[in-house]
């Protein structure tokens, strides 16, 4: 299964745009700290959904899948940090959460209908 044609990927994939996007205009004494957290969180969502779906069985497809999830709530929290240090705008921040719930959403559907796969 191509990682390109899995909606996870594909939401995962704008949302580590915008992410990077949006990291551009974090203050220099950033660019080391959270901005690189959040982009380094938000690469490890579609990564680990590319590799997970080049593995071998549901199984292993959905231990990337947790990844992936994991770093999601990493980026959640990042983001809230970037909003309330007033790194980012109410507006960018509201946008930022609601493609990463989508993409949240994607990802746990991704891994419930591997789960019923069996752990081949």
């Amino acid at each position: 299964m191509p990682y390109e044609r899995l909606e996870a990927w594909r939401v995962s994939y704008e949302l580590a745009l915008a992410v990077y996007d949006v990291t551009r205009t974090f203050p220099t004494e950033e660019r080391y700290g959270l901005a690189s957290q959040s982009r380094r969180a938000a690469f490890s969502v579609v990564a680990n959904i590319a590799e997970g779906s080049a593995r071998r069985g549901p199984r292993e497809f959905r231990r990337f899948l947790d990844i992936a999830l994991g770093s999601l709530a990493e980026l959640a929290c990042a983001l809230r940090l970037a909003r309330d240090l007033r790194l980012i705008d109410d507006v960018s921040y509201a946008r930022l959460d609601d493609v990463r719930n989508s993409a949240g959403k994607l990802v746990w559907g991704l891994s419930a209908s591997m789960r019923s796969q069996g752990t081949r």
